[in-house]
């Protein structure tokens, strides 16, 4: 099952990506190898980008949730195509800035930065930040206030909303590591905090409930607590909310059984509530942004393995493993995510053999899926699961010390390494030998 128009088989029975024959790409990289489709990327930068500005005014832009995916070619990327980016940590700001992109239009989020994450961000020039929680507000606010500067900021509220979608990736709950809850009183209380505090500006509001997540309702559901609290505030303390996220997580299809989204469609639909809403409540309507991650990326990219071996354990089941696994991709042994693969060399065959795709780590754990239906495998074939563009290079790990696979980007016929792959001698670099 190929799930992806930019995937296809060509005349020798390979699959190809972004026209490029994915058999010839890992004799090339070698493997493991991610390989992204970056018109695919640019594409979906492009449906994001003009729906909101179209639904929401062309104030408003997407940010890119650069959790999902981070490396210095996508944030020239997302820069390009005129999007603004989400950053989570040090390390993503610092990507950010050596890649060039304009700190202005960059979102600080996070809930625990330190003093030095606060520093560095306002030294930088970082646009605003997304505020978790109290401690983070005060420490902020005597920050920018010795820098004699006012730090444009949202604060991260939780609406209270079930998603439905894995426990791990649920975000937007009362019970939550994130943000302040409008239900228990906590969101009115650092709102207030905010306005008074020297050294910030709120200039809005946060929500994100969740990833991952195919129903449009919860999103649309969000958007009205939302804007009801934006009303709450103007009531209650004379404040106007000017800028509202609504924050990412709309669901991809990793498999036959999954929907496929219209993500502009979803946009306009949410637009429409948050419109409604604040026609409803009486109050203007805040400057729109939206933060898409995984519906940006995942699509777009697949990983290639080499097949070593093939298990057949008669009344049980099928090992088919590879050079790669967890360290590579740990959302199967995270989450039990769910993928589609197939024998890259041989994607015409019909795929007939049920099998578990291990990987090579020395933990039984170290599983890419099971019960996967692919062509009959055998040593030195070549494997490529797909949609594995989001929460795979940015997860990635060097367990067992196995070095991080190379990130490939693909464009108009050619591929070009975006990432290097990592040697022993870059696994060993900071031990004190």
């Amino acid at each position: 099952m190929i799930l992806y128009e930019h995937l296809q088989v060509n005349e020798l029975g390979h699959l190809t990506i972004g026209g490029l024959d994915t058999v010839e790409l890992a004799n090339q990289f070698g493997t493991p190898a991610y390989i992204i489709d970056e018109d695919v990327v640019r594409a979906s930068c492009r449906t994001y980008r003009n729906a909101v500005q179209k639904h929401f005014g062309e104030q408003s832009y997407p940010l890119y949730a650069s959790k999902a995916l981070c490396f210095a070619q996508m944030y020239r990327i997302a820069a390009e195509e005129g999007l603004g980016i989400d950053c989570v940590s040090g390390g993503e700001l610092y990507t950010a800035r050596a890649a060039g992109f304009p700190a202005e239009r960059i979102f600080f989020h996070g809930n625990n930065k330190t003093d030095k994450d606060i520093s560095d961000a306002l030294d930088m020039g970082v646009g605003t930040f997304v505020v978790d929680n109290v401690e983070e507000l005060g420490a902020l606010s005597c920050a920018a206030a010795s820098r004699g500067i006012k730090q444009r900021i949202l604060l991260r509220i939780t609406p209270g909303i079930d998603p439905h979608t894995h426990k791990a990736v649920v975000t937007g709950n009362i019970d939550s590591k994130f943000g302040s809850a409008i239900a228990t009183g906590q969101a009115m209380e650092i709102v207030k905090k905010a306005i008074e505090s020297d050294g910030v500006e709120l200039v809005g509001l946060h929500c994100h409930i969740g990833s991952q997540i195919f129903d449009i309702e919860p999103f649309e559901d969000a958007a009205k607590i939302m804007v009801s609290f934006i009303a709450d505030i103007k009531r209650e303390l004379g404040y106007e909310i000017k800028e509202l996220n609504l924050g990412g997580g709309l669901g991809v299809k990793y498999t036959q059984y999954d929907r496929e989204i219209d993500y502009a469609e979803a946009i306009e639909g949410i637009s429409q509530i948050v419109l409604h809403a604040c026609e409803q409540n009486g109050v203007a309507t805040p400057r729109i942004f939206i933060e898409p991650g995984r519906s940006l990326v995942a699509a777009a990219g697949i990983t290639l393995y080499t097949v070593g071996s093939v298990k057949e354990i008669e009344g049980f089941r099928n090992y088919v493993s590879v050079d790669g696994g967890m360290p590579d991709n740990p959302r199967y042994a995270l989450y039990q995510s769910q993928y589609t693969a197939l024998i890259a060399n041989r994607a015409a065959d019909p795929a007939t053999f049920r099998a578990t795709i291990a990987g090579r780590c020395c933990e039984s754990g170290d599983l890419i899926g099971e019960g996967m239906d692919i062509q009959r495998a055998q040593r030195c074939d070549i494997l490529a699961v797909l949609t594995t563009g989001a929460y795979n290079y940015s997860m990635a790990s060097n367990y067992n010390r196995i070095p991080r696979p190379p990130v490939i980007l693909v464009k108009d016929g050619k591929a070009r390494v975006a990432v290097r792959r990592e040697t022993y001698e870059d696994i060993i670099k900071n031990d004190v030998l």
